[in-house]
């Protein structure tokens, strides 16, 4: 017997019997069904020690979530905020990426703390992707950085400030 509560009680048949009821697999529509744009589930990170570099090869920054999709037609929102985006030097800009596993897919900021005038300039980078990763396999998000441009160091989480990415399974 059902009612709009969203509950469904079942009833023993009335005879005598094998008395099975059969559920889909963990799957099955019972299981996986849910309403566009319902949020599924939530992973949030948080992580605040200074890292540096000089390089201009990408380097990861330690911000990182993971997340296993429970459907293959799920988006992943990611929602990051990375803090303490610090440059050194006059004309010397942080480049930040989003990646997920080991391939870059968004590009939230080139020219981070770019100054022409300043040699210790920091900001925030706030970003959010939508992403469609048609799997249910587990998905490592992590945010990478780089001097992309100038002289000297560039860092994140400067002074330990805190950075934080948001990962939202949301239904398709």
């Amino acid at each position: 017997n059902g009612n709009t509560s969203g509950s469904i009680t079942i009833e023993a048949p009335a005879v005598a019997g094998t008395n099975t009821i059969t559920l889909p697999a963990s799957s099955g529509t019972l299981a996986t069904t849910a309403t566009a744009g319902k949020v599924l589930q939530v992973v949030g990170v948080t992580y605040a020690i200074s890292t540096s570099t000089a390089s201009a090869t990408m380097v990861t920054t330690g911000l990182t979530a993971s997340i296993t999709p429970s459907s293959i037609s799920s988006k992943i929102l990611v929602i990051a905020n990375v803090n303490g985006a610090r440059t050194a030097a006059t004309f010397t800009g942080v480049k930040v990426q989003l990646y997920k596993d080991a391939s870059a897919i968004q590009t939230p900021q080139y020219y981070a703390s770019y100054s022409t005038t300043s040699e210790d300039t920091q900001s925030c980078i706030p970003f959010c992707y939508l992403d469609s990763p048609a799997t249910t396999s587990s998905i490592t998000y992590t945010m990478y950085f780089n001097r992309n441009v100038g002289s000297g160091t560039v860092s994140v989480q400067a002074n330990n400030s805190a950075s934080t990415i948001t990962l939202m399974e949301i239904a398709a």
